[in-house]
């Protein structure tokens, strides 16, 4: 048996893993455990920017930025925690411009910001200029940044290494238990502090944005140790992703002007959101693209609509939009300032649908993107156990794998990453405070078993007969078809019975593979698990929250119910079966009403 023992261990090595570990080790011995190498992580595919109400083209306040939030997520976000979100967002983009990440800039040096859906200028409703970006590679200079900041910290790398299960100790987080893929040994890691930042978990569906790896594997986890799930049935399509493919296409490029448009070359969402058209809420601008489509306004009958970034089009609805550029003059653009802020989305659709954005416009649907439930936790990346916010000592969660809420049930364009940076950095904080005033508990001699028992299964079932990709497809087309966009409770009804049903055949799969070095077949069949688990998870939430709010859409139920469901969903999974229970939001300065975009 391999043994370590850290004041701090962090799963996972994205954004809110990174910036919880670089700051975790400015005062405790900590290390880093991660199934990737940690610049192969998913915060390196978000494309926009980074919200952050810092007024450097125009008049913006965090308190414009709180209210947008509270209004984005549908009434459900948790206001205190937004509000200290977006407070915190401001010192958080000059950390990480300190640390040297390379942000685009305006002509006289300051960071350059620009327009994202959701995002207004409070007083007179207009779109306004909040997201700070690097390009369209704003996550991949975070992964790098924070990785060279923790490598300098010295913090520890445990890369490709897959944990399996979270050691609680007398009702204390004391460490995890993971598989090195390389050589199939277990590892045991003893520690003080635990923090999950294990990212979301869209490979539930059929057409997603999300890596391969993004499985849910931290979120199942604290889930089979007794943990509730927070606000599961909300999970965000985004708008526009690659037709067929999911791969995302960020909104910063209807942030630069683009527009989206129908088979009759229609700009469709000045019909749904008349003020802020292609720049309402993802929610909103995903409804209104689905019932395009089902009226029959596809592109060539087919279901799928165009996004128009050529500066003919843009130039032509600036016009009509009487937008200016930050100097007062019209926006007007040219292809090659479209390429020079857009530049990976113009190459990702020529790489992939041979379309050139400068010339043609992109085939786009929605795709699964963004989990806004998750581990239930506090400010301070605590977990918590119930609906009276019992805390569970020495257990951290943050980012996509955390529900802290501040999402609620709509996550605004670009407050993923405000989320890790803020989240990561207090989690980091206060698991090292925590550490370092804990006692190290002794672990049962039996502390891997549990984590092996759920591997030997598929190692020793030479009888077996079912295929991991057999039981991962229909899973991915029956929550597709049933618990997307659009959802109702005939369809959820026959999702929850076909998970069951998949669940059953889960444990009748025969591996392919028996070796010990590199079993990706191995760590495939186990994240199908997780999968499975938050598919029945998601599913009975949604079929029980009887109304329709943010990215949970209901055709049965189209109206928002304050009165009956201004609430959080908490659901346990006992013995096999779901438990759900309600705990109320956090109200403090905005009183619900009916969101106008």
């Amino acid at each position: 048996m391999n043994k370590h023992q850290y004041e701090v261990i962090v799963v996972g090595a994205g954004g809110a893993g990174l910036m919880a570990a670089l700051n975790a080790s400015k005062t405790a011995v900590t290390a880093v455990i991660s199934k990737l190498y940690p610049t192969r992580s998913h915060t390196g595919t978000a494309q926009g920017g980074i919200g952050a109400a810092l007024g450097n083209l125009e008049e913006d306040h965090p308190e414009w930025h709180t209210y947008d939030t509270v209004k984005g997520s549908d009434y459900l976000g948790d206001q205190d925690a937004i509000e200290f979100m977006c407070q915190e967002a401001v010192p958080a983009v000059y950390e990480l411009e300190h640390m040297g990440l390379p942000f685009s800039r305006t002509p006289d040096g300051r960071i350059a910001q620009r327009p994202f859906g959701g995002h207004t200028n409070n007083v007179t409703g207009k779109p306004v200029r909040r997201s700070c970006y690097a390009a369209d590679r704003t996550g991949h200079m975070i992964l790098q940044t924070l990785y060279q900041q923790c490598i300098k910290n010295n913090v520890q790398f445990f890369d490709e290494f897959q944990v399996l299960d979270l050691l609680i100790v007398n009702g204390v987080a004391q460490g995890v238990v993971a598989i090195e893929l390389a050589t199939s040994e277990i590892h045991i890691f003893h520690a003080n502090a635990v923090i999950f930042a294990t990212g979301g978990f869209g490979r539930i569906w059929k057409i997603t944005s999300n890596a391969y790896s993004l499985t849910g594997d931290g979120v199942a986890i604290a889930l089979r140790r007794g943990i509730p799930l927070e606000d599961m049935e909300f999970f965000q399509f985004h708008p526009t992703g690659i037709y067929k493919l999911g791969i995302l296409i960020t909104e910063g490029v209807r942030g630069e002007g683009g527009v989206l448009v129908n088979d009759k070359g229609e700009r469709f969402m000045e019909h749904y959101a008349p003020h802020a058209k292609d720049l309402a809420s993802r929610d909103v601008v995903s409804r209104a693209m689905y019932l395009e489509v089902r009226d029959g306004r596809g592109i060539n009958g087919k279901d799928y609509l165009y996004l128009d970034v050529r500066p003919e089009t843009v130039n032509k609805y600036a016009t009509l939009d009487g937008r200016t550029r930050p100097d007062g003059t019209p926006y007007q653009v040219t292809g090659e300032e479209i390429l020079q802020k857009l530049p990976d989305i113009i190459d990702f659709c020529r790489t992939y649908l041979g379309v050139d954005p400068i010339e043609q416009p992109m085939p786009v649907q929605p795709t699964a993107h963004y989990a806004m439930g998750g581990i239930p936790t506090n400010i301070y990346g605590q977990v918590v156990l119930d609906e009276n916010n019992t805390i569970l000592p020495g257990f951290y969660a943050a980012g996509e794998s955390a529900c802290v809420s501040v999402h609620g049930a709509n996550r605004l364009g670009t407050n993923s990453l405000v989320d890790i940076l803020v989240f990561g950095k207090h989690a980091g904080i206060h698991a090292a405070q925590y550490a370092r005033g804990a006692q190290f508990q002794t672990l049962p001699q039996d502390a891997a078993d549990f984590a092996r028992q759920q591997l030997d299964r598929f190692l020793n079932n030479d009888k077996g007969t079912e295929k991991i990709s057999d039981i991962a497809e229909e899973m991915k087309i029956t929550m597709m078809d049933h618990v997307g966009v659009f959802r109702t409770e005939e369809g959820m009804n026959v999702a929850l019975n076909k998970i069951r049903e998949l669940k059953q055949r889960y444990w009748n799969i025969k591996l392919d593979d028996n070796g010990k070095v590199f079993n990706t077949d191995l760590l495939n069949a186990w994240e199908l698990g997780n999968l499975l688990d938050l598919a029945e998870v998601t599913t009975a939430s949604a079929l029980a929250r009887k109304e329709s709010r943010g990215a949970h859409a209901r055709e049965d139920f189209p109206k928002r119910d304050d009165k009956n469901w201004l609430k959080h969903t908490l659901a346990w999974l006992k013995d096999g079966e779901i438990h759900l229970r309600y705990k109320p939001v956090v109200i403090t300065k905005y009183q619900p009403k009916e969101r106008v975009y």
